[in-house]
């Protein structure tokens, strides 16, 4: 039964991620980054300086700082989605999708630009009095209550997309593969259901703190976990310097050709780049727009700008560097592993004994961030569709939901988050397509200030 369930799962996901998914994501992507003439990319240096607090205002409306709104943003995709998502989308689509990945997150650039910027400036009131952003309040406070149906749509799809399966799946991997296997305990239901159990204690100690606890937790564990596990990687990289050209030069000949992958296409290829770049950066899905919706600021466009760095960092830097890993080491030639398994074998062949461990440690940080993060948005989505006396909710499920990842199988796991992706993804660029123009005259208005402030100095 579970497994005809499955199959289905992963057919409906296949299907649903076809042209109109990439036409959406891509094509939305180049057309807000068009419309905004190129302002998100021509303004990254002033989008670092927002985000060392240079503009911050403790007077002003939300419940984060710059700094905190986008470190809960990137502990929703700097993660497990950056490690074994990489992986993944190796072995399913082969090198060639790292390229796809790239240019979905160039491109995903506007999208979070605009996104993040509608979050504040259709900022809504949920029935506590509370100030709330993301998409399903800047489609009802902008473009009117009749879309309300659309706005729960999409809190609905949301609830399902933020959920643990997959980090909570690849953590227990990790703890299967690197400390019950080598010590003789094989890796069973019983082990499974007994790590989920562990890692759902530990989760929820965290996300009952709620949003202001997690941007703390988040805020310091971040930067951290990115540094460690950049130094581990560059050093992996640079042991197999000679094999850094050869690594590029496949992953661009196999973009447009498929001939590492059997049977591979191009549009095959492509859907699996973009597949795994909206699980790695979230671009046009409307997450990282909630976070961003509860920052200080009365300066939509500031938001935007900050926010617009996520998909710089988690994909073109950190998946990057997970993807050279992988390919210098040609353990994605030799290997049938799959996901985190995958990444671990690269680490293990560059940093014998101990890379497996290296490893480890940084899957616990990303994954357990990202855990810590999900819980907001699924809170926020439950309390606008059932009201916030029940959106406390969410936070007990999720915690459960975490023993359900711990024994599920992972290719049923990640088409069952690429249905709600996806199905988060029509609502959120379509009505962000038509709010554009907002976004436009407030980023002139704003530009031009800038402009005046600088002269002054």
């Amino acid at each position: 039964m579970f497994e005809n369930l499955g199959e289905l799962i992963i057919k409906i996901s296949d299907g649903i991620w076809g042209a109109p998914i990439l036409i959406l994501l891509l094509g939305g992507g180049f057309y807000f980054l068009v419309y905004s003439r190129l302002a998100p990319l021509r303004y990254i240096g002033h989008a670092i300086s927002i985000l060392t607090g240079k503009y911050d205002d403790p007077n002003e409306a939300g419940q984060l700082r710059h700094y905190q709104a986008l470190s809960t943003a990137l502990a929703g995709t700097v993660g497990m989605g950056n490690v074994s998502g990489v992986a993944v989308a190796i072995t399913m689509g082969g090198p060639g999708a790292i390229f796809w990945m790239w240019v979905s997150a160039l491109l995903g650039v506007s999208t979070k630009f605009f996104t993040c910027s509608l979050a504040v400036m259709f900022r809504g009131k949920d029935d506590a009095g509370e100030i709330q952003g993301g998409p399903m309040y800047y489609i009802t406070e902008g473009l009117g209550k009749q879309w309300k149906p659309i706005a729960v749509f999409f809190a609905i799809m949301a609830m399902i997309g933020v959920s643990p399966l997959f980090q909570a799946n690849q953590l227990t991997q990790m703890v299967r593969d690197v400390v019950l296997v080598p010590n003789g305990i094989e890796g069973n239901f019983t082990s499974n259901i007994l790590t989920g159990v562990v890692i759902s204690i530990l989760v929820g100690l965290v996300v009952i703190g709620g949003i202001k606890r997690i941007g703390k937790v988040t805020g310091s564990l971040v930067p951290t976990m990115v540094v460690v596990y950049t130094v581990t990687v560059l050093y992996i990289i640079f042991s197999n310097s000679s094999e850094i050209v050869p690594a590029f030069r496949t992953i661009f000949e196999d973009a447009f050709t498929g001939n590492a992958v059997l049977g591979g296409s191009l549009g095959a290829i492509i859907i699996t780049g973009v597949r795994r770049a909206a699980f790695s950066n979230e671009a046009g899905l409307g997450t990282a727009p909630m976070a961003h919706g509860a920052a200080k600021t009365n300066e939509p466009i500031r938001e935007g700008l900050v926010a617009m760095l996520g998909p710089i960092i988690d994909t073109i830097l950190v998946c990057t560097m997970t993807a050279l890993a992988i390919i210098i080491t040609n353990t994605w030639k030799v290997s049938s592993a799959d996901g985190i398994t995958l990444t671990a074998q690269a680490f293990d062949s560059s940093i014998p004994i101990y890379g497996k461990y290296i490893l480890a440690i940084c899957v616990i940080f990303f994954s357990m961030s990202t855990m810590f993060a999900f819980p907001y948005y699924g809170v926020k989505c439950l309390g606008f569709v059932a009201g916030t006396k029940y959106q406390h909710i969410y936070n007990y499920l999720f915690v459960a939901v975490i023993l359900v990842g711990a024994v599920a199988n992972l290719r049923t796991i990640i088409g069952l988050i690429d249905i709600a992706f996806a199905l988060m993804a029509f609502p959120t660029v379509i009505t962000t397509m038509l709010l554009s123009p907002h976004v436009k005259r407030a980023a002139k208005d704003y530009f031009a200030r800038l402009k005046i402030e600088k002269g002054k100095c």
